[in-house]
């Protein structure tokens, strides 16, 4: 009798989150400081509601528990099927993005692997004036010669473009505590791009009520698709289930993992080393008319994310 009461509080669990999730309750300013953590470990709820089910012995409730199951992961399914991308017949763009941990990350192998992936645009997220020393004594400004960096009374918190093009003066986004820093990409076809380094504030922790609306703030003052195209990238700190970050999506921008079925790669974890990974907040966000060819996610010492590689095609 015990284990069925058991077995049915799972149930309840997972039909609650199933709920919870396809009801977007993250979109709720009253319980948004709960919900929107929560959410972000939605993928692993589909993973824990189908090995319950597996495990139970009454029918009854593995059969919601299969139900529930099925309606989580039916959301997140799409992120790891590759999708039919445009005719895209202009230049291709590489872009690195990674979150440095306080510039932890700001090494020799963060400059190996702008090398070896050939990226023409770098966008870094907790950038320090040490970070930009290291960084330019290990060789990256040969190869990324251009730059726009915020670092200036952000205290590990700075942010900043790295660029194999020239760099200019960006779209306008309007003023967080976070470094967000936009530049226009000059192409040698003579097109531009318009860049921006995204990172919010994390919303946790989730008996922090202003920490959610600091963050659903600074994701809100992001910048829609338009001509030039728009690249958003960067650390998020939100992922495909938050309601905030679906928006940006609904505006027009495209997930480039999740394009080639690689949406369900995970790019944060609590430790230092990146091990284990735990959610995918760092996102390349791209233009619908782009053609996304690849993307991989790449493990660095020194950062508790793991780099995001990107390789679209622009569109004619």
């Amino acid at each position: 009798m015990a284990s069925s009461r058991w077995e049915w509080a799972i149930a309840g669990c997972a039909v609650g989150w199933a709920v919870a999730r396809l009801a977007e309750a993250d979109r709720f300013r009253r319980c948004e400081h709960v919900a929107v953590p929560l959410m972000a470990l939605t993928p692993q709820a589909a993973a824990g509601a189908a090995v319950a089910a597996l495990t139970m012995r009454r029918r009854g409730p593995a059969t919601v528990t299969w139900l529930a199951a099925a309606a989580i992961g039916a959301v997140v399914a799409g992120r790891a099927t590759p999708r039919p991308q445009p005719d895209a017949q202009g230049p291709v763009l590489r872009v690195l993005t990674i979150n440095l941990l306080g510039g932890g990350a700001a090494g020799p192998d963060l400059v190996e692997l702008v090398r070896r992936t050939g990226a023409d645009v770098l966008f870094v997220q907790e950038l320090n004036e040490e970070a930009v020393s290291r960084l330019k004594r290990f060789g990256l400004n040969d190869l990324l010669p251009h730059q726009v960096l915020q670092t200036e009374g952000f205290i590990n918190r700075g942010s900043g473009i790295y660029a194999r093009y020239p760099l200019a003066e960006g779209l306008p986004v309007a003023a967080t505590e976070a470094s967000q820093p936009s530049a226009r990409l000059d192409l040698p076809d003579e097109r531009s791009l318009q860049l921006v380094c995204v990172h919010p504030h994390p919303p946790a922790p989730p008996w922090r009520r202003d920490a959610v609306t600091r963050w659903r703030n600074e994701l809100a003052v992001l910048p829609p698709p338009g001509d030039p195209l728009v690249i958003l990238a960067g650390d998020f700190n939100g992922t495909l289930d938050h309601a905030q970050f679906r928006r940006l999506l609904r505006l027009g921008h495209v997930d480039a993992a999740s394009q080639v079925g690689n949406g369900l790669a995970l790019t944060w974890g609590p430790e230092p080393a990146g091990q284990p990974a735990l959610l995918t907040v760092d996102h390349v966000l791209v233009d619908p008319g782009c053609a996304v060819l690849t993307t991989s996610v790449h493990r660095l010492p020194g950062s508790d994310h793991q780099a995001l590689y990107a390789k679209f095609r622009l569109p004619r």
